[in-house]
């Protein structure tokens, strides 16, 4: 697989990651209760937008924990690739291309957020999740536990897999 195609593959792995996020029974649950469901039983647009910016991280920090000196380069197009693509089909659905500098100023400060919380704990990443979401700080560290616990089933399998994963060149 070259690099390019991972990072076409994981772009949809983040949408298909978002739907579940977004419609699975326990995820809307949790979202209900933090408060950030519209009146339809559908997520607002922030907390949308924030678990977008939260899938993106896992995937991303997925490849990061397997990217050895030696597969740094393959990393960093994989990487380039899955964000282009995502920030593409944002576009293609209704995003004005206009806005994605912004966006992708979120993107920056969660990413630095969240390899923050990542050194801290488990229950760091989710408070700091939730507190994108919400724009409150999170006091439920089980409802912390519950959003981190995505991320490390998003990150575990990634990792294990692009390590054994065989580039060819492009």
């Amino acid at each position: 697989m070259t690099p390019t195609a991972l990072g076409e593959q994981l772009a949809h792995l983040v949408w298909e990651s978002f739907g579940d996020m977004l419609t699975d029974e326990d995820g809307l649950k949790l979202l209900e209760r933090v408060g950030v469901l519209n009146e339809d039983g559908s997520p607002n647009a922030r907390a949308s937008e924030e678990a977008l910016i939260f899938l993106l991280w896992a995937h991303t920090r997925g490849i990061q924990q397997a990217s050895l000196e030696q597969r740094a380069g393959a990393g960093l197009t994989t990487l380039d690739v899955l964000h282009r693509a995502v920030y593409q089909d944002m576009v293609a659905n209704g995003v004005n291309p206009g806005e994605l500098p912004i966006f992708e100023e979120r993107v920056r400060a969660r990413y630095a957020r969240y390899a923050q919380a990542a050194r801290e704990s488990d229950v760091a990443v989710g408070s700091a999740v939730l507190a994108a979401m919400t724009g409150r700080p999170s006091t439920r560290d089980d409802y912390a536990l519950r959003v981190a616990s995505l991320a490390v089933s998003v990150m575990a399998p990634l990792s294990d897999f692009y390590t054994a994963l065989e580039f060819v060149e492009e």
